[in-house]
This record gives C-alpha cells, sequence and structure tokens, in this order.
C-alpha cells in the first residue's frame, strides 16, 4: 500500500515539474532591443530640475511605460506609443532650455532605473512588451494636412470624446468628439464619486457662505460635459468646476445631501484627443491601432518619418 501512494504521489507530480521545467525564469528571459533609426534626442526636464538629453524611442518607451497600464492589450500599447511620439515630435524645438517635462503637465516620463523600481521581479517581461510597442510602430506618427498634430489623450470618456474648442482655446479638426463606448465595459473609473463639506465647497468656488445650495442654467456641449451652470446665481464654466473642485471630469451632477456636496462624475480627465481606456476597449474588440488611432483623431494619416 504504501509503494502504490508512492507510486501514485510521483504520477501526479509529473505534470507540475514538467511546467516548471520549461518555465523561463524572470532573471533569464532577455531584454529586447530597441530600433533606433532615428537620432533625434528629447530634452525632458526632469522633476529634479535636471534636463537629460533621451533618445527618441527610448524616450516613448518610458511614456508608454508612465501612461498606460503594461496590462493592457498590445494594440492599445502601440496606438500610445504613436500618439505619444507625435506629441512629443510636435514640441521639439518649442523651449529654449528643454522640450518637454516629466510629468503630466507633458507626458509621464520614466527611466529605466524608475521602471525598475516599478516593476521590480517582472521587469524584463514588461519592458519587453513596452519595447515591442515602440519597435513595431518604430518612428510612426500622426499628421493631418502634412503637419504633425497635437496628438492629446486621456484617460476615460463618458461614452464621447470631446472637442477640443469646447475644453481648450483652439477648436482643431482632428479632435473632434467621436463616441467612445467601449469605455463604459473597461474602465474602473468610469465612475466616480466625491464627497466634500458645503463649507469647502463654497471656499474652493469663491463664494460665500450659504446654508443651501442652488444649481441652475446647467448648458452641457454635445459630449454631456458641462459647458456653463450657476451656482448661487453666480456663473462658472465646467471647466473651472473640474479644476477648482479637483474633479476627474467635467460630465458631473451636483448635489447637496445634509451638509456635503456630492459631485456625480462620468470619466477620467480633460476628454479631448484619444481615450486610453476606450483603446483598451477597441483592442479586446480586435480593432489595430491604427484603426484605433484614426477613430480617435479626425482625418489624420500615420506617417513614418
Amino acid at each position: 500500500m504504501k509503494k502504490l501512494i508512492i507510486v501514485t504521489a510521483v504520477i501526479i507530480s509529473i505534470p507540475f515539474f514538467v511546467v516548471e521545467f520549461f518555465k523561463v525564469p524572470e532573471k533569464k528571459l532577455k531584454e529586447i532591443e530597441l530600433k533606433y533609426l532615428s537620432n533625434i534626442m528629447v530634452r525632458v526636464k526632469r522633476s529634479s530640475g535636471n534636463v537629460e538629453s533621451v533618445p527618441l524611442e527610448e524616450y516613448v518607451v518610458g511614456v508608454v511605460a508612465g501612461e498606460m497600464p503594461v496590462s493592457f492589450e498590445l494594440e492599445a500599447l502601440k496606438a500610445q506609443s504613436v500618439a505619444s511620439r507625435t506629441y512629443v515630435m510636435k514640441r521639439l524645438g518649442w523651449n529654449g532650455e528643454y522640450d518637454v517635462v516629466d510629468t503630466v503637465s507633458n507626458q509621464v516620463y520614466l527611466d529605466n532605473n524608475q521602471l525598475k523600481e516599478k516593476w521590480k521581479d517582472n521587469y524584463v517581461s514588461y519592458i519587453n512588451k513596452v519595447r515591442q510597442a515602440v519597435n513595431e510602430t518604430s518612428m510612426e506618427c500622426l499628421e493631418y494636412d502634412g503637419e504633425l498634430i497635437d496628438a492629446m489623450f486621456f484617460s476615460t470618456s463618458n461614452g464621447y470624446t470631446e472637442d477640443s474648442g469646447e475644453f481648450f482655446s483652439t477648436s482643431l479638426p482632428y479632435l473632434k468628439s467621436v463616441d467612445s463606448s467601449y469605455d463604459k465595459e473597461v474602465s474602473s473609473v468610469f465612475q466616480d464619486s466625491k464627497n466634500i463639506s458645503l463649507q469647502e465647497f463654497y471656499e474652493r468656488l469663491g463664494l460665500s457662505y450659504q446654508s443651501s445650495l442652488k444649481i441652475t442654467d446647467v448648458t452641457r456641449t454635445n459630449s454631456h460635459r458641462v459647458k456653463f451652470l450657476k451656482i448661487n446665481g453666480k456663473e462658472f464654466s465646467g471647466k473651472d468646476v473640474y479644476y477648482k473642485l479637483g474633479l476627474r471630469s467635467s460630465d458631473f451632477e451636483i448635489e447637496l445631501v445634509g451638509s456635503n456636496v456630492v459631485i456625480q462624475t462620468k470619466g477620467y480627465g480633460h476628454g479631448v484627443g484619444m481615450s486610453q481606456y476606450g483603446a483598451l476597449g477597441m483592442a479586446k474588440k480586435g480593432y489595430s491601432y491604427r484603426e484605433i488611432l484614426m477613430h480617435y483623431y479626425t482625418g489624420t494619416t500615420l506617417v513614418k518619418k
């Protein structure tokens, strides 16, 4: 009987040992190399204040890794690669000291040391996935009428992207409102609720305290984001309220509940350009990165620089 138990245990263990034998340990994975088809350098002003010159494609890797979760589908990562490359190419030489900063003021950029700290034991497999996305779109950018576009992007839509002229000062033909219904299916931040005290609500908006709250004359853009509204008789733009209250989106509803103000939002970010979670949703449905880019950036052309 003892012999039978041992034999049975060995048989049961065989699949485990076979799987473990053929598994490639993370530390033995080889990093894939970047394709350097250009000697273009990007001057990045780091949060420390230092300005570093970074090869373009290396910069794009650091931005894709900083701006989009590495768990996203490869086609979404490729779409982000093109958008981020176009964004920085548009800004080369704009500033005498540097081209971009490494924060959300431009694009979040993480260097290899930061990525190793962030990803730890998964660094090689993760960096390989991002480098694959960058390599497979090497030096590709978006143009409109022969000019590089301002390739804006953001996290999550409310179901539609926003016309650039509604949120920023300029209306651009390639940054028009388009359907982005995939976001709701894949984004954990599609809806949000924020509670703040009535006192803080008035302080942030620069209004005198009142025990009541009256929201009137709400107008919305075609994408359902708030354009203007009146709060206790004073007019605000939806954009002002979005910034002053630190909301996730300018698609919001405000309600007084007791002594607190409850604000419900849909979407995350300014809403202009490519929705990152929309890109993920499209990739999951089988769309290519080219199709994703053509959807979000109206009338643009994909070119190799």
